[in-house]
């Protein structure tokens, strides 16, 4: 049985660059725990995978996402 494609939240809002302020669509990219989710769940090409992963560290950083889930 085939599998429908996965497609990523950065396709599906035409984001061009990840910008770590951005914590809405950061929040999309992290699961309830905090942890950021994988390729293979998000959609993600590896580069852009590679660029919410910079991103949501540096937005924890900043504290402007949590390190840890509620």
């Amino acid at each position: 049985k085939p599998r429908k494609k996965k497609v990523s939240p950065l396709i599906v809002d035409d984001v061009e660059y990840v910008d770590y302020k951005d914590v809405e669509l950061l929040k999309k990219m992290i699961n309830r725990q905090g942890r950021i989710v994988g390729r293979r769940k998000s959609g993600c090409t590896a580069v852009s995978q590679h660029a919410v992963t910079a991103a949501v560290k540096r937005a924890r950083y900043m504290a402007l996402l949590p390190y840890q889930g509620d």
